[in-house]
């Protein structure tokens, strides 16, 4: 005899369903690390490259200052073109200045150190000759000490570039770093070589510290603002694709719940409409023999009787209402004239009206024709005028208001002053098959909402308890915007 296992029929019968995808959240959190890597990353390049141009130009301007100098210097000694300034800096003879005055060469010399000492913004300055040993600086403890494993000054000896420049800290461990006063912030450490004539070899190097105030004030304002304006950028991108994404995922949701309510409205239509069609034939052969016995029945039998035609009649309306409010609605749209249609409900709902005792207000004038389907929009009209006057049995008002909103919008209001519904009724009155009247199927509101939203509109509802209840019907105005024909007649 074959067992079942009830802990593994349970177990596959309560599986657990899967986690529904969160596209907002994880968009969020992604989006939001992207964004802000690119951002970093664009603000980095940024504030490098800004740093990078103005140091490299300050460096250049300040070498071709210096070379001028240079040059200045030797034609003011008359020194000969053979020479240039980098060769009369070590002191050393030179066949070209064979029976030359050495006090000009001298005299060339100190002019363009002592230029070299007042450079504006300067911290140090130090002249370097091919053995990498200082010649010459405006700090004396370092006159003669000999520069090795200097990385940078070997590279910038080998370049052969106008000017080498960089933007650093001070750093203690680099001997040639012995600066005149500490800087406040960062310094520009310049290398700017001097070459021989014929520019193939560089024969001494000039190195400068300097921190000039006003460039290093740009430079810090340029973070500011690049670092700012990445923020901004990178936080206005971010919300302009969030609300993208949040609308999206608000419409995918709307879209599922769509989705549910059509499967379970083809569901209920097809059981319905099995069940509908089999009552009709039995409802009416009861209706036929109930009205044949009320022919020949005694006096007492004839309440009993119109109960049962009645309660027939009750039914058939609730096959009617059900069929009719689960079979496919058309999307074909078209230009509908609301006056006129409001117009045909009136006199639909006369007797019924004048039977419950109730005042109607309603002024008709010309609107705009609205886009809607001329049969649905009386489906709805026909619930609505329903639905207030059966809430009025003793009496009341109805009151109709028609309004044009901006934005081609056309408002429908009906309020009447019936016993209204308290706040959970009023949550739940767009449902299918809620209904807060004794007999009622709960179809009616539920149908308007969904015709409403079909052809663009809305419907909203607002009651207080036995004070009444407001129905406002949002159309779209048809393109065009024809208009009905001008109705002056009032009804009171």
């Amino acid at each position: 005899m074959q067992t079942i296992n009830p802990t593994a029929s349970g177990a596959a019968q309560h599986e657990p369903r899967p986690a529904s995808f969160n596209l907002l959240r994880w968009f969020s959190l992604a989006s939001l690390l992207i964004i802000g890597a690119v951002a970093l990353g664009l603000g980095y390049v940024s504030t490098g490259f800004v740093v990078n141009q103005s140091v490299e130009r300050d460096a250049l301007l300040t070498a071709q200052f210096i070379q001028s100098i240079g040059e200045a210097e030797l034609r003011h000694a008359h020194i000969p073109g053979a020479l240039t300034i980098g060769d009369v800096l070590d002191n050393l003879p030179h066949p070209e200045l064979a029976g030359f005055d050495p006090r000009l060469q001298l005299a060339a010399r100190d002019e363009f150190l002592d230029h070299l000492a007042q450079l504006p913004d300067l911290l140090l300055a130090s002249v370097y000759g091919l053995d990498h040993k200082v010649i010459w600086s405006t700090n004396p403890q370092l006159v003669g000490v000999n520069i090795e494993d200097d990385d940078e000054l070997d590279e910038a000896f080998e370049m052969k570039v106008p000017v080498a420049a960089s933007y650093h800290r001070i750093a203690e461990e680099r001997p040639e770093q012995k600066l005149l006063r500490e800087p406040e912030y960062l310094f520009i450490e310049n290398y700017i070589p001097l070459f021989n004539a014929d520019r193939s070899k560089v024969v001494a190097m000039v190195e400068i510290y300097k921190e000039p105030a006003d460039l290093v004030a740009r430079i810090r304002r340029g973070y500011l603002l690049i670092w700012l304006a990445t923020i901004a950028g990178g936080a206005l991108i971010y919300g302009g694709l969030y609300w993208i994404v949040r609308r999206a995922a608000t419409l995918l949701r709307t879209q599922e719940r769509q989705l549910v309510a059509n499967e379970t409205f083809v569901a209920l239509g097809e059981m319905s409409s099995a069940v509908a069609h089999s009552l009709r034939n039995p409802l009416a052969t009861i209706r036929s023999s109930a009205e044949l016995a009320q022919e020949v029945a005694s006096e007492d039998s004839q309440k009993n009787i119109a109960d049962i035609i009645g309660q027939v009649d009750r039914m058939s309306r609730w096959v009617r209402e059900l069929l009719v409010s689960l079979k496919p609605m058309s999307t074909e749209r078209e230009a509908v004239d609301l006056t006129a249609a409001i117009e045909q409900a009136c006199k639909q709902h006369e007797g019924l009206i004048r039977r419950c005792n109730v005042q109607l207000n309603w002024s008709p004038r010309g609107y705009p024709k609205v886009l809607s389907h001329q049969m649905q929009l009386m489906q709805i009209l026909n619930s609505l005028f329903t639905n207030a006057v059966e809430a009025m049995p003793d009496g009341g008002i109805l009151t109709i208001e028609v309004q044009e909103q901006p934005g081609g919008r056309l408002t429908l209001a009906l309020s009447d002053t019936g016993k209204g519904m308290t706040r959970q009724q009023e949550r739940m009155v767009f449902k299918p098959f809620f209904t807060t009247k004794q007999g009622g199927l709960g179809v009616g509101l539920s149908l308007v909402k969904r015709i409403m939203e079909r052809f663009e509109g809305s419907v909203d509802l607002t009651s207080q308890e036995q004070e009444g209840t407001r129905v406002c019907l949002n159309f779209r105005v048809a393109a065009g915007g024809d208009y009905g024909a001008q109705h002056t007649a009032g009804r009171g």
